[in-house]
Order: C-alpha cells, then structure tokens, then sequence
C-alpha cells in the first residue's frame, strides 16, 4: 500500500474510532491522548524519526521491543509512539496522522495507526469524589 493510500485509509479508521468512541459513551468534549504507533526492524531506524516527531510537538515515548504472534510473521520489531494531546476531532488527527505517515515515509519506518482511551464524565466524577 502506497503512503498516500494508507492516509486515505487512516481518515476512514479514524472516523469509525470516533463514532465508536462516541457511541460507547465516551465524552466528545473531553481532551484525548491521542497516541500514534510507529514499528521497524531496528533502533536505529526509529530514531531520526522520534527526534523529528519531538520536533513536531510530539511527546515521544521510549522505544520498546515487540514480539510478533505468528499469525502476523512472527519475529521482533521495535516501536514507538508519538504522543499528542487533542480534542476528539476527524480533522485535528488527520492532520496529525498526515503528518506522521509522511514522517514513517521520509524516515522509511511503518506508521501503524493511532489510538486513543476512553474518557467519560464519570471519570472526572471519580477523581472529583477522590479529592474530597
């Protein structure tokens, strides 16, 4: 798949993860970490692209070694994710994810996608009756 596919791609997914987010009750006001996931074969091949993804207002988390399950090839790869605060907005995380692709493209890394957790209201109520 072409990079430019993959961005076609990843507006689509990030669409149904909104809806899904939203039609689990998740609060559309709230502030998400939104956090984009990058894999390749080696540490050094991840890490001009974490610098530059810190240079973009990223925050970049340590890199980590995977195991894949067979079904996916099996073998290691190394990650990364590059973290940004947003709101639960298509347009926002696809400019986010335009980005980041380009970034995985330049760098010659993959881009895997972004992710997110669920924030509701009562969350904030839990932490509101913790305090008191």
């Amino acid at each position: 798949m072409s990079y430019a596919e993959l961005i076609e791609e990843q507006k689509e997914e990030t669409r149904e993860i909104i809806a899904a987010l939203l039609e689990d009750g998740s609060e559309p006001d709230a502030l998400y970490t939104i956090e984009h996931h990058f894999s390749a074969d080696t540490f050094e091949e991840l890490e001009g692209a974490a610098v530059e993804a810190f240079k973009l207002g990223f925050e970049v988390l340590e890199a980590e070694e995977l195991e894949l399950a067979p079904e996916d090839g099996g073998g290691k790869v190394v990650c990364f994710d590059a973290v940004m605060e947003s709101a639960l907005n298509a347009e926002l995380i696809d400019e986010q994810a335009e980005k980041l692709i380009k970034l995985a493209e330049k760098h010659n890394i993959d881009y895997d996608g972004w992710g997110t957790y669920f924030e509701s209201d009562e969350d904030d109520e839990e932490e509101l009756e913790d305090e008191e």
